[in-house]
Formats: structure tokens, sequence, C-alpha cells
């Protein structure tokens, strides 16, 4: 970290590679450069190139370098908006409903079918075939990976399951936050722990590493369809760039990175952003109501 900006390393972003266009728009902030921030889902390694793609394609559009910021936690992101210090970010359901509270945050697209619609993924609780766990009540007393306190997948919707089935998720399970989706299922995977959080997209990126397969695991709970991580931009943007990146991002072209690339992110079958709106994650909201978690706690 040394040589980096005291933000990045007060705020605990992982600095990733910036990239320039042919030729700068005169309204681009900063000098020339538009900042990015992309939570950790999977490690630093394996985001980094994928989203230095990524901030390619929307430089190009843009006519703004892009710096790309692989944080190391959910809250570090939020930070380093609420800062000032990104003008884009690719938040989680949970973690934008913080971000849109405290940071200015604001959701303006997401991953989307062919069909133009926003994709969605699901969630779920599972453990391994020789753990001995049948059900979800049975998950008491053993030991639980979630992936990040401010998670959706990874941890407000596991811990919404283990409520239903009449647990507490602070008290009735050995819980640990292993810091990533792919952290958490490979404690799973090498038998760490009993049981752990799982979704979709993660299946999708254990299958392209050869961690997956049918059978692995067995699924004691899933979640209704979950709305994909929003990208969100500064509100306090001014104006008439704001509105540039808004029409970028709805309309960005992710089919020029290899499905590889794209199963990781979300699924290899997603091709392009399209507009998401704030209140797809009202949903998101209810569920935190309903189990009383305080968002400032997260922060």
């Amino acid at each position: 970290m040394t040589g980096l900006p005291r933000w990045l390393v007060a705020g605990g972003i992982l600095l990733g590679l910036a990239t320039a266009p042919a030729a700068m728009a005169a309204n681009c902030p900063n000098d020339g450069t538009v900042r990015m921030g992309v939570e950790p889902y999977d490690t630093a390694a394996r985001l980094t190139p994928i989203y230095k793609v990524v901030g390619d394609l929307i430089a190009d559009k843009l006519g703004c370098k892009v710096e790309v910021f692989i944080a190391t936690s959910y809250n570090a992101e939020i930070e380093a908006m609420r800062n000032g210090k990104l003008e884009i970010g690719e938040f989680g359901p949970l973690g934008y409903v913080l971000a849109h509270q405290v940071a200015k945050a604001e959701a303006v697209a997401a991953f989307g079918t062919a069909a133009g619609k926003p994709d969605t993924y699901w969630a779920s609780i599972v453990t391994y075939p020789s753990s001995g766990i049948k059900t979800v009540a049975d998950v008491k007393g053993h030991s639980f990976a979630f992936s990040d306190p401010a998670s959706t997948s990874g941890h407000l919707f596991p811990a919404f399951g283990l409520r239903k089935a009449g647990l507490d998720p602070d008290k009735d399970v050995k819980g640990i936050f292993a810091g990533s989706h792919t952290a958490s299922f490979e404690a799973l995977y090498n038998h760490k722990v009993d049981a752990g959080e799982l979704n979709s997209e993660e299946i999708e990126s254990a299958k392209e590493r050869g961690h997956y397969k049918d059978g692995d695991v067995v699924f004691l709970w899933k979640s209704d369809p979950i709305p994909t991580d929003p990208f969100v931009v500064r509100s306090d943007l001014p104006p008439e760039f704001k509105a540039l990146v808004v029409q970028v991002l709805q309309t960005l072209d992710l089919s020029k990175l290899p499905a590889k690339d794209r199963a990781i992110m979300v699924g290899a079958g997603i091709t392009r952003l399209v507009p998401m709106q704030d209140s797809a994650y009202d949903g998101i909201r209810a569920l935190v109501s309903t189990l009383h978690i305080d968002l400032k706690r997260l922060s």
C-alpha cells in the first residue's frame, strides 16, 4: 500500500488499474478521472482484471479516465462514496440501501437479461452431504459461514432463512464472516464450517474455478428472487455529467467480456446493463425492517 493516497489506505480500498480514452471530455471530474468502486464479492485478484475491462468500456463512452477500486470490505466502498471519493459504484443490494441512506448513492443500472429486464439471483443456506445436517433447524449449534455483515445474499437473506426456522442467527449458530462469497464457499467446500450461505452467482463462479458440481452441497433453504447489484452514481455530481454517466451505465454492452468473466460477475448469459430504479430495492428495506437490523451498525 506504500505510496497510495491516504484515503485509500484508511478507507480499506485496493487500487485497481486506470484506463484513459483517446480524448478527454471537457467535463470529466478530478482532473479527468472518474473513480469507480466495486464490492469484494470475489477475490481482488479475480475481480481486478475483469473490472479493468469494465472500466475501459465506461471510459470509452464517457471520454474520461476511469480508475477502478476493488474494496476490501462492503463498508469500505460505502465510506469511500460517503467521503466523495467515488463517482460510480457497484454495490450489493443491502450495501446499496445503506449507501443510498448515508452516501448519496443513486441506483441507475443493473445487470440485464436479453429482453432488457433487470436480472435476479437467489440466496441459500447449504451444508455438505456428510455433515449430518438435514434441515435448517439442524444447523443450531453448528459453525456457519456468512460472507460480509453488509452482504445481501451473504448475510441478510441467510439470517432471514435461519429466523424462519426459529433460530437466532446471532446466538444459535457459530457464525463467522469469511469476507467474501468465495471465501465463505471455500470454507464450506473444505469442511472448515458445517453450513453457510451460497448464492446463485457464486455457484457460477465456483463452476468456473472447477470447485462446484451438482451434489457437492445440500440445499436446506433458498430465497425468493433478489434484484442484482445496482450500478450507482453519486447523486451530487454535476447534472450534465451525471446525466451522461447514467446514459452510459444504462446502455453498457458487456458482451466483449469473456463468458467466464461474466459468469464470475453475475452469469455467463448476461451481456448488458439496463436501467434500474431505487424502488426496486424496497423489498430489501422491508426485510431489514422485519429483521430489526440497524443499518447504522453496518457502517
